[in-house]
């Protein structure tokens, strides 16, 4: 969520930076009316504060003067002060309410480094890691690999639950396992982030907190639960909301946080993308990462999150990139985001595998995640920060189709084989 007061002081400028996210200029009008209308209440309560103080210092005087009636007289008049300030401060609450309301759905605005454009299309590329395979035979998808393999079956899982659902079996649930514990392993011990496992179910606080509600609720799976709890689309959610509503010490910051967990996701307004194989699913799994960050070291953080997400490609040996994404393809909470695309052979294409993202203040001025510098000092905002380190599912298939051969098999890279118990190569 912006700062209100921000927001007030530079109206003009807030809506040209957020026009660069597609947000047309009129969208600050019902604000800039509220901002207007809380003003106006603001002043009319203050003359008929000052009316009333007045009025009671005059009928202390009339007292001591005796003269009891005009004393009277004046309370009356009081008294109606007071009923009329008590209307304008409910009309002040229910414009400040609105006003909240109104920021509250408006997105971040993007960092001065961010490119300017409309969609993907107008990302920029950072860097690019290692070269595309070669083959000398028509490579596989995934799909083709793993049912030959007999280590994915979409159909059964379709059956026990529905589409984008899918089971791996044998050397394939082991592979998704050895990933999990490689990725936690790698940022644990050689990039300093500290294991958590979270819930898997949040409650309405907590999505707000990070901005999933109100305005992304249909990409939820909400549970026929009277408390209104939620599946988890991401651990960022709750890993986010852990010191939700805490005043933090400068000193304890950063916090890194790395969370292995399940992902629910409802996918609305995709349909017809992607609908073969685990690229996207209803169900997946991931290893977050999560920053809290001092406002002046938070990009940074950015850097070295990015980084590390990038390790996790490069000791796999996964040919990708980093790309900017630009103000119109960057999501609602970022200030600044880098997408990390693997490349896929049986697409000929690069394709995201974690995006890693720079939330500066919003999230925790949501959910009022802040701390204290020593001395004393009022509290801050932290900057939150978060991005998959990386996504199972999508590395998975990655290692398929980059590590297939001529005969279907697919051989395991060297990182993962102490978690495969040292096998090389999973065949039919």
């Amino acid at each position: 969520m912006l700062d209100l007061n921000y927001v007030r002081e530079n109206l003009e400028q807030v809506r040209a930076a957020l026009a660069t996210r597609g947000v047309v200029p009129e969208a600050l009008d019902s604000f800039a009316e509220a901002d207007v209308e809380r003003r106006r209440i603001i002043a009319e309560s203050d003359q008929l504060n000052a009316e009333r103080n007045a009025s009671s210092r005059e009928i202390g005087a009339l007292m001591k003067d005796g003269k009891r009636d005009e004393a009277e007289a004046r309370r009356k008049e009081v008294n109606e002060l007071k009923e009329r300030i008590a209307e304008l401060d409910s009309q002040r609450d229910g414009a400040e309410t609105r006003l909240r309301d109104l920021i509250s759905g408006l997105p971040n605005l993007p960092h001065e480094s961010v490119p300017v454009g409309k969609d993907e299309s107008d990302n920029v590329e950072v860097r690019r890691w290692g070269t595309k395979p070669e083959f000398d035979f028509q490579p596989q998808d995934h799909v083709d690999l793993g049912n030959a393999l007999g280590i994915l079956d979409l159909e059964r899982a379709s059956k026990i639950a529905a589409a984008r659902f899918a089971i791996l079996n044998g050397a394939g649930a082991r592979l998704s396992r050895a990933l999990v514990n490689f990725m936690l392993d790698l940022h644990t011990r050689e990039h300093s982030y500290r294991e958590t496992l979270p819930p898997f179910i949040v409650n309405k606080d907590s999505l707000f907190g990070t901005a999933q509600l109100p305005k992304f609720e249909q990409d939820l799976f909400k549970l026929e639960d009277e408390r209104g709890l939620y599946l988890i689309p991401t651990a960022e959610v709750p890993v986010t909301n852990y010191h939700r509503e805490e005043i933090l010490d400068a000193a304890q910051l950063p916090l890194r946080w790395a969370a292995y967990t399940p992902c629910f996701r409802s996918e609305a307004g995709s349909y017809g993308r992607d609908t073969r194989g685990v690229i996207r699913q209803h169900q997946f799994e991931k290893v977050e990462l999560v920053k809290y960050s001092l406002p002046e070291n938070s990009y940074d953080e950015l850097e070295s999150l990015t980084s590390d997400a990038e390790r996790v490609l490069q000791k796999l040996g996964l040919h990708h990139r980093t790309v900017a994404l630009c103000t119109g393809d960057i999501g609602n909470g970022a200030a600044k985001t880098y997408d990390l695309e693997v490349w896929l052979p049986s697409q000929n294409a690069f394709r995201e595998i974690s995006s890693c993202s720079n939330y500066e203040a919003y999230q925790a001025r949501r959910a009022q995640i802040r701390f204290r510098r020593s001395g004393g000092a009022k509290p801050e905002f932290v900057h939150t920060l978060n991005g998959s380190g990386l996504a199972i599912g999508r590395t998975w298939l990655a290692i398929l189709e980059n590590f297939q051969q001529v005969d279907g098999s697919i051989v395991i890279p060297e990182a993962l084989r102490p978690y495969m118990g040292r096998l090389e190569k999973i065949s039919r």
